[in-house]
């Protein structure tokens, strides 16, 4: 796996990147890299100049090429592994457009996009991992494709867990 394993090109909308090499899945297929930025420095760089992927709650990778232009799929076939890594998620032929759900990395409330992935199950916007359905919601998450800020917060929020607490709380009180 490196930056050789992909290239940067023209894709008909922008740029996008692309297999040099097949890839099947689970297979790591670039790690992505740039200086970390906080919310602020984010937001004052512009939507022009942010290249952005969020890596917690207030931090932002500034991701440098080729990784920075990774786009959007509703179907995609790379996700995110451990906050940084780029891995295919099916088989992916030479010369394939390399796509993941931003979706994945979002929890800021902040940014939305029109998305044009063209997909079938395309959701025409591209929003937060909370505003995902629940069933794209749980198969990103049992691929291990959901950054880990997030994957915690999931499990904050988890009615099972609030209920678990609650009986926990109840029990400590009545002892």
């Amino acid at each position: 796996m490196s930056s050789s394993a992909v290239e940067v090109r023209w894709n008909g909308n922008g740029q996008g990147v692309f297999a040099k090499e097949s890839f099947g899945p689970g297979q790591p297929i670039l790690a992505l890299t740039g200086p970390i930025l906080s919310r602020e420095e984010m937001l004052a760089l512009g939507p022009e100049l942010a290249y952005a992927l969020q890596v917690g709650p207030d931090q932002f990778l500034d991701t440098m090429p080729p990784g920075r232009y990774a786009n959007h799929s509703c179907d995609p076939n790379a996700g995110i592994m451990n906050d940084r890594m780029l891995i295919a998620l099916r088989p992916i032929e030479i010369g394939e457009e390399i796509r993941f759900d931003y979706s994945t990395t979002m929890n800021e409330d902040h940014w939305t996009v029109e998305c044009r992935c063209g997909q079938p199950a395309c959701r025409r916007v591209v929003l937060d991992f909370h505003h995902l359905p629940p069933i794209i919601q749980n198969r990103y998450l049992q691929l291990g494709i959901v950054q880990r800020f997030i994957v915690s917060e999931v499990r904050r929020r988890s009615p099972t867990r609030r209920a678990a607490r609650r009986a926990l709380a109840s029990r400590q009180v009545s002892l």
